[in-house]
């Protein structure tokens, strides 16, 4: 379906505040979030062989490939197989595991926010593999914005992820089952994101880690789900904030 709206067109003043606010939240977590990079820094040192760092390449605004810092939580030359992994995936090492439960793992994007990459909220960046092979129209918009650190699509991955994607064919039923809707998502929601519903978002994603450790439902504004559904119907989604 061809949306009426075209997404990332915004007013100079916009773009410049969402900018700052970029930089602001940025510098906040890189500084308050010293703590946990410091443990991970030891931790990956200390249970798996290898640098500090994966530096995975992505598709960036206007598909331009850049690449995004992560603290490396597979085993080195892992990467070389699929590019999805499921939480049974034998490639990452024990204390990555708990890195990526607790999105530490994601923390290094912040300096990918600071040197112009990303932004805090915006599309999740994807492995030029799969945008070359299963984006179609629709999906290529969400690439008119910068990618983000967090995005409705980042939360329904966090919740989806894992009942969506088979072990057996990672990649396929990632491209059948997970695409579509977080897609969806992150196509309805560049059509209204603002400066306040961003940092609306950094909240539900916060909230949506602390449930999925405490094992409590997590939900998605109503708006976001029900303008994702004009691009992927079928789902699922999760129950709606209203």
């Amino acid at each position: 379906m061809t949306a009426t709206a075209q997404p990332g067109q915004r007013s100079v003043p916009d773009r410049l505040a969402r900018r700052l606010l970029d930089i602001l939240v940025a510098l906040f977590a890189l500084v308050t979030t010293s703590p946990l990079l410091l443990m991970a820094v030891i931790g990956i040192k200390l249970t798996s062989p290898g640098p500090l760092f994966y530096m995975a390449s992505r598709a960036g605004k206007g598909n331009k490939p850049f690449r995004m810092y992560k603290f490396r939580t597979m085993h080195v030359g892992s990467d070389k197989a699929s590019a999805i992994t499921v939480q049974s995936d034998r490639r990452i090492f024990g204390f990555g595991k708990f890195l990526r439960v607790m999105k530490i793992d994601e923390l290094p994007q912040f300096w990918n926010i600071l040197i112009g990459d990303m932004s805090v909220v915006g599309p999740r960046p994807e492995d030029p593999r799969i945008v070359a092979r299963d984006y179609n129209d629709w999906m290529l918009e969400t690439l008119m914005v910068r990618p983000g650190v967090t995005s409705p699509g980042a939360v329904y991955g966090y919740i989806y992820g894992d009942q969506l994607i088979d072990p057996a064919d990672p990649e396929g039923s990632y491209a059948r089952n997970l695409l579509p809707p977080k897609l969806a998502l992150e196509r309805a929601y560049i059509e209204r994101a603002t400066v306040w519903s961003d940092l609306s978002y950094i909240v539900v994603t916060g909230v949506a880690v602390l449930a999925f450790v405490s094992g409590r439902e997590t939900r998605l504004p109503a708006v976001d789900i029900e303008g994702a559904k004009r691009w992927a119907p079928q789902g699922p989604y999760p129950k709606a904030r209203t």
